[in-house]
């Protein structure tokens, strides 16, 4: 999941394949802290979680997540965007923003996911950061080719 006000969530099988994913607009911290527990309750399967992000939006996910018993792991987008991104395409921030569109939507194709009508920055980098979370699982073995940045 991308932390933040405006928080990006991915959902992955076991299979390594996305499942669901979505945006949500928490408005302020005190939403936020009161939306997580909600946001665990509706999805009840879950065993891992991976956060980007720190501070005040990220604590309420992680304290929540290890409530629950999940295995929790923080990461910044310096961990996880190199197994993902060239670096050609992570030279500035808006950069590597629109290069996880092109990529989240190849996750979504791949996995045949829902397409979105539109789909946000932190939905989309939700996806890749949920992707680079199934690899570190060994739930892929490696990228899918279909998903591979060109």
């Amino acid at each position: 999941m991308d932390a933040g006000l405006r928080a990006g969530l991915a959902g992955y099988a076991s299979d390594g394949h996305l499942v669901a994913y979505r945006s949500t607009n928490f408005g302020s911290t005190g939403r936020l802290r009161r939306g997580v527990y909600g946001v665990f309750r509706d999805q009840p399967t879950v065993q891992w979680l991976v956060v980007e992000g720190g501070g005040e939006v990220a604590e309420p996910w992680i304290r929540e997540g290890e409530r629950r018993g999940l295995r929790v792991r923080q990461v910044h987008a310096g961990i996880w965007r190199p197994t993902l991104i060239l670096p050609r395409h992570r030279r500035r921030g808006s950069d590597a923003k629109a290069e996880a569109d092109v990529l989240a939507r190849r996750v979504i194709e791949w996995s045949g996911a829902p397409r979105p009508t539109s789909l946000r920055h932190d939905a989309a980098e939700a996806i890749l950061i949920g992707l680079w979370g199934v690899l570190e699982l060994g739930w892929l073995p490696e990228l899918p080719p279909a998903i591979v940045s060109g």
